[in-house]
């Protein structure tokens, strides 16, 4: 990986009314950790380190940073390792620098790339869906890839790239999970819903059939005056 050269100021003011005048006078306030050195409160030019970050969005980016003024001084690679912004300016607030030693591995997160188009794609309604857009890899600096590009051109529809399909570079490996889904083709919800309504059978109304004769005939009241049947008792019990 390139290291970006960076220019950096020892500050003497910390706290918040510190790190405000820092950032009136056109700097960032930063601090430089890790290893074996005690922490640096540092100050970059902002101009300088915003063209960076625009440049390598998204990135692992590793600098040698030159510290200038105080006891501190000195030349360091270390990798920018968080960046706080302003809630509502969205202006780059306050930024952490990690130090890292070339001759030891180190766990740093990379953006996945997608490359080609999908030959599942070409069906009606198919839609992909990228589940997982950065990985962390374990490598010694000098390795830290820019992306992990992913070439999804053979991808048909229900199918899927996993971790463990992905090609690292020499020297790279990772330890996330090798059956992750990074990426997959599939129709979208409404599309997967279509045919199994299509298929199903339209409820058909109950038919009631009419009671056969006999069944109609039982327990029947007979009409008024009419005779009741030979043999039968008379309603109610009557006495003849």
């Amino acid at each position: 990986m390139e290291q970006i050269q960076l220019e950096v100021q020892t500050r003497g003011k910390t706290g918040t009314a510190g790190a405000r005048d820092v950032r009136e006078g056109g700097f960032i306030p930063a601090v430089v950790y890790g290893g074996q050195d005690p922490s640096v409160s540092v100050q970059v030019l902002r101009k300088d380190l915003e063209r960076i970050v625009r440049a390598h969005e998204g990135e692992s980016v590793l600098f040698n940073i030159s510290v200038k003024g105080g006891a501190e001084g000195g030349t360091f690679v270390a990798l920018l390792k968080e960046i706080q912004y302003h809630p509502v300016k969205d202006t780059i607030q306050h930024v952490d620098f990690l130090r890292v030693s070339m001759d030891e591995e180190i766990e740093v997160p990379v953006p996945i790339a997608i490359k080609g188009e999908a030959v599942g794609l070409k069906k009606p309604g198919a839609t992909m869906e990228i589940a997982l857009r950065e990985i962390h890899v374990l490598c010694l600096p000098k390795d830290i890839p820019q992306h992990i590009a992913v070439d999804v051109t053979n991808l048909d529809l229900h199918h899927a790239i996993h971790v463990k399909d992905l090609v690292l570079p020499a020297g790279v490996k990772t330890e996330a999970d090798p059956d992750a889904v990074v990426v997959t083709i599939s129709f979208a919800a409404a599309e997967e819903a279509a045919p199994a309504a299509e298929g199903e059978a339209k409820a058909e109304p109950e038919v009631i059939k009419e009671k056969p004769k006999d069944e109609k005939a039982e327990g029947a009241k007979p009409a008024a005056g009419a005779k009741p049947a030979a043999g039968a008792k008379p309603e109610g019990g009557a006495k003849k």
